[in-house]
């Protein structure tokens, strides 16, 4: 046998074991992907839950979607300021609408980690807007720019927070604000499922009752 001959073998085994930890390495960085992808699929599906919610509320206010009529139709466009048909923002109004889209943001934090504030913020004043002129176009009161800017505050303020859980949690930011964030999204919806029923159990005429000033 030659010297080549007996090379080929011993160069193909140390290829061999090189390749082995890479495939090791390989079938590690798998495995670990694969529970992060999971919980991004899950944090996507109670996103688009969460975003359905919010339409409910701010739009129908709990009530069962429907046209309204033209009068109804106004548009605000100085912020927290009275107009001759609506009068000032309220403050609990500012707040509600504040906190109705603090979510928006800790969702939208987690799912797109990498983007910078201002592009959050972009995302939830275009998502508040079109709220807005859905509204106008159906016809379910008032179109208020104080919506728009008190709803992107409250996104960012959703940023804030998860700022605040990572100096706290660490690592383990991801899997705490995705806790937080289903079980927030299924008690709401658990709770305005039982006000809806309520509501129509009782007969009531107005299931947006409390709710009107929204959006």
């Amino acid at each position: 046998m030659s010297k080549l001959d007996e090379y080929v073998p011993q160069r193909a085994a140390l290829s061999a074991s090189d390749q082995a930890p890479q495939q090791t390495g390989r079938r590690r960085a798998q495995s670990l992907a694969r529970p992060a992808d999971d919980a991004r699929v899950l944090l996507g599906f109670w996103f688009a839950v969460y975003l359905a919610l919010l339409c409910w509320i701010i739009l129908w206010k709990l009530d069962i979607p429907y046209i309204g009529s033209g009068n109804l139709r106004a548009i605000k466009l100085v912020p927290f300021a009275a107009t001759a048909t609506y009068g000032a923002s309220a403050p609990l109004e500012v707040i509600a609408n504040l906190l109705l889209f603090v979510p928006f943001g800790l969702y939208l934090g987690m799912l797109a980690p990498r983007w910078s504030w201002w592009k959050v913020a972009g995302v939830a004043a275009v998502a508040s807007l079109g709220l807005e002129v859905t509204q106008y176009l159906l016809a379910l009161g008032s179109s208020d720019i104080t919506d728009v800017i008190v709803n992107t505050a409250g996104a960012l303020v959703g940023l804030v927070v998860i700022a605040v859980i990572r100096l706290w949690r660490g690592e383990r930011t991801r899997e705490v604000v995705t806790r937080h964030c289903v079980a927030g999204t299924l008690i709401a919806l658990l709770v305005c499922g039982l006000l809806f029923a309520s509501s129509i159990q009782s007969g009531a005429q107005d299931l947006g009752y409390g709710l009107s000033d929204i959006g």
